[in-house]
């Protein structure tokens, strides 16, 4: 076996940094929490706005009508997945299960090109979290008079503004509940039940319990969320490589730090473009020092970015000494952005759409289930005939009612008992027994295939095999 050892990549920082949240001692400590600074720039106006339209989004689609019900409705007791005119049932879940597959492809295609791009603009912790602090700005101040205030005595008026930006904090928790479980249940019943103490223990549970998901999460433990309990922080390392775009701080051009008159050369003073004013740190809303380099805990929102662009553009020095970039970029070599692991993910990705596409064509918009009498396999009825007893299960998977014709196919001459054409409401599973009756004469084998074909009124048709039995000869 070879004894060559593995080669590791040393990120261990350069210089002891106080100010980050790794130099602290107890990070669940709420004395150790981050107050993350203000900044604007226009990584944090479309961070911002993308939040907003994906939150506005989550709130109103369980609102959108659709006939006599919601658009999407998720109903997990009646087994019926509504999307508009589309309703799936528990047969169909490998469209669902293939939908998942694209969005984790797509997520590993994304962090391959991107990094962590998802955790920084579209993870909903980032966006609650973000929502959150906007009520602490509004309501406490920025982020230094927060944590001076929170050095000092309390006083009533404090006291006061922190009631309200809980109070602020249970109402959006409460909201977010709400419209979370008005996926699974239909949201205006949901709603009206729920502040007249009429629901349901269960409904009212969930309710309960992702309104204090949503508090605790966003309002508390953020960023501890992100470094501690998030997965996706720790196995994105597997798909990041040197030409991954990353949240990026140019060494080169930024060493030797230190602060300078703004009308000095930092050349002549032998110092680089940083002025080590700190404030990509307390921008960051996980607390690190991204000049320390690749860090798992950065989430790439690019906040740092726009922070060390405002004070190069005060200085009046060139922008993007942090930016989006790659390692490779970094050293100095070009970046090669059509890799064979980018090509791999998409085309997996690609497939896998295909696949959905093509899943979604073949959903049938009915169903039909055999059910052969188990307690008597045959009998012989008054007219000398063999007779078989099933049990048929229509379902009629859209949302308007339908007439069904019912056949059977396989024997000469079978004779059916039993309605052969019902009408089916959308959305219902409808039981019908029938009988066959053959001539045992014209049973050529004791077992026989038999196929029941379902035909709705506009001619689509289903088809299922059974097995007819006879006596033995």
């Amino acid at each position: 076996m070879s004894q060559e050892k593995i080669k590791i990549k040393d990120i261990t920082p350069k210089t002891f940094n106080p100010d980050t949240h790794k130099g602290k001692g107890d990070r669940f400590n709420p004395n150790n929490r981050i107050y993350v600074r203000a900044v604007k720039g226009i990584y944090q106006q479309l961070r911002q706005k993308m939040g907003w339209v994906l939150m506005l989004l989550f709130l109103g689609i369980p609102w959108i009508p659709y006939g006599d019900r919601q658009a999407i409705l998720l109903d997990i007791g009646q087994q019926q997945f509504n999307f508009f005119g589309t309703t799936l049932w528990p047969q169909d879940l490998t469209l669902l299960a293939t939908l998942f597959m694209i969005a984790a492809f797509a997520l590993f295609f994304v962090t391959t090109f991107l990094g962590r791009v998802w955790c920084g603009y579209f993870c909903p912790q980032t966006v609650w979290t973000f929502i959150y602090i906007w009520f602490e700005e509004k309501l406490e101040g920025s982020a230094n008079k927060r944590r001076k205030q929170d050095t000092l005595k309390p006083t009533s008026k404090l006291l006061l503004r922190k009631t309200l930006k809980h109070i602020a904090w249970l109402a959006v928790a409460l909201v977010t509940g709400l419209t979370f479980v008005g996926y699974f249940l239909p949201i205006k019943t949901l709603v009206i039940e729920f502040f007249t103490f009429s629901t349901s223990s269960w409904a009212a549970f969930w309710v309960v319990f992702f309104t204090i998901c949503t508090y605790a999460n966003a309002g508390w433990m953020r960023s501890i969320v992100c470094i501690h309990m998030c997965p996706y922080a720790r196995f994105q390392s597997a798909m990041f490589d040197k030409d991954t775009y990353i949240v990026g701080y140019d060494t080169a051009r930024g060493e030797t730090r230190g602060p300078r008159p703004r009308k000095k050369d930092p050349k002549a003073l032998g110092l680089g473009d940083c002025i080590d004013c700190n404030l990509c740190v307390q921008v960051c809303p996980t607390g690190i020092d991204i000049r320390d380099g690749l860090q798992y805990e950065c989430i790439n929102c690019g906040a740092c970015v726009d922070a060390c662009d405002e004070t190069m553009a005060r200085m009046g020095y060139e922008k993007r000494l942090i930016s989006y970039t790659t390692e490779h970029k970094l050293e100095g070599h070009k970046t090669s952005v059509m890799r064979p692991k980018l090509l791999g993910y998409g085309g997996v990705m690609v497939a896998m759409v295909g696949l959905f596409f093509y899943l979604l064509a073949s959903v049938q918009p009915m169903g039909l289930d055999v059910l052969r009498d188990r307690n008597q396999l045959f009998r012989i009825n008054n007219a000398g005939l063999v007779e078989n007893t099933y049990t048929l299960k229509i379902l009629n998977k859209t949302q308007q009612s339908a007439t069904f014709t019912l056949s059977v196919s396989g024997i000469e001459d079978i004779e059916w008992y039993g309605p052969q054409t019902v009408t089916v409401d959308g959305g219902e599973v409808f039981t019908l027994p029938v009988s066959l009756g053959v001539d045992p004469y014209l049973l050529q084998s004791p077992i026989a295939d038999i196929t029941f074909t379902l035909t709705r009124d506009d001619d689509v048709q289903l088809s299922t095999e059974s097995r007819f039995i006879g006596e033995l000869r």
